[in-house]
């Protein structure tokens, strides 16, 4: 718990990476980060500004390569929970994730772009890779554009008992408002939130991005706050926002929000999908 609020506040999405030659960056990046976004400083970002704890998401610098991940999560186990990435293409993928599942990671992350580089999503590996993540009981997190949405409803029609978690809203266009019920579609599934995360990187205007908050006001409306999740995604922010202004739109500037609703999307929320001790 923090100062400021009666329940402790839980990061689901971050990305950590730092030069180190044992854990190399994947080769199939054209570029690097030059700078490193460690463990460390998220630590110190979080007890600056009350966040007890926090969900690793595996950094595309590494690609399927989970060992920084693995080291940071034994390192810090008081801190954070990983979610991992496996390689969708590779028919063995669900076996890696069990794999990766029994070495400590609390589910798995797919990212399949809009364009046709990403249509193994509606491939034949998807299913046995489901199938298994269902089987080890950890989420199923998808990065993926608004105009996925109905296949990847398709998909999970089969898989009832799975819990699917969609980022950053479908980093639906605030020019293409009406592109939002495809996500609100997946309502159906009880199983499935949505991360309101990305206010920043979709707005066109300036702190606290109020166009795309309308994103989140119909997203609230429809899947109710026990399905909805913030995340910072540092340090993909900083461009756009601060850590603590990603904080602050949910915690202090979602008008719309009474102090229930922000218990459930600051805490409550994500602790149904990623349940800490």
């Amino acid at each position: 718990m923090s100062a400021a609020t009666p329940y402790r506040i839980i990061d689901p999405h971050v990305h950590v990476y730092k030069k180190d030659p044992r854990y190399p960056y994947w080769k199939g990046n054209s570029s690097h980060p030059e700078d490193d976004k460690s463990p460390e400083m998220l630590i110190e970002l979080m007890k600056k500004n009350g966040v007890a704890k926090t969900v690793i998401i595996q950094v595309r610098h590494y690609m399927f390569d989970n060992s920084f991940l693995l080291s940071t999560l034994k390192k810090y186990p008081q801190y954070f929970q990983g979610v991992c990435r496996v390689n969708p293409e590779n028919p063995d993928a669900p076996e890696h994730l069990a794999e990766l599942t029994e070495a400590g990671c609390r589910g798995v992350r797919l990212s399949p772009a809009a364009n046709a580089s990403g249509d193994w999503i509606r491939g034949p590996l998807m299913k046995p890779l489901f199938k298994r993540c269902s089987e080890l009981g950890v989420p199923m997190t998808l990065l993926a554009p608004i105009s996925r949405m109905p296949e990847i409803g398709t998909l999970i029609d089969g898989f009832p008992e799975l819990t699917i978690v969609v980022d950053h809203m479908a980093d639906t266009p605030v020019a293409q408002p009406a592109e939002l019920e495809k996500l609100i579609a997946l309502k159906r599934h009880p199983k499935l939130f949505v991360k309101i995360s990305h206010t920043w990187a979709l707005s066109k205007q300036q702190y606290p991005w109020m166009d795309s908050q309308e994103h989140v006001k119909r997203l609230h409306q429809a899947f109710g706050p026990q399905r909805l999740m913030w995340a910072t995604d540092w340090p993909v922010c900083l461009p756009h926002a601060t850590y603590e202004q990603t904080l602050r739109v949910v915690r202090d500037d979602m008008k719309f929000l009474n102090e229930d609703d922000k218990m459930w999307m600051l805490s409550k929320t994500i602790e149904r999908v990623w349940p800490f001790s």
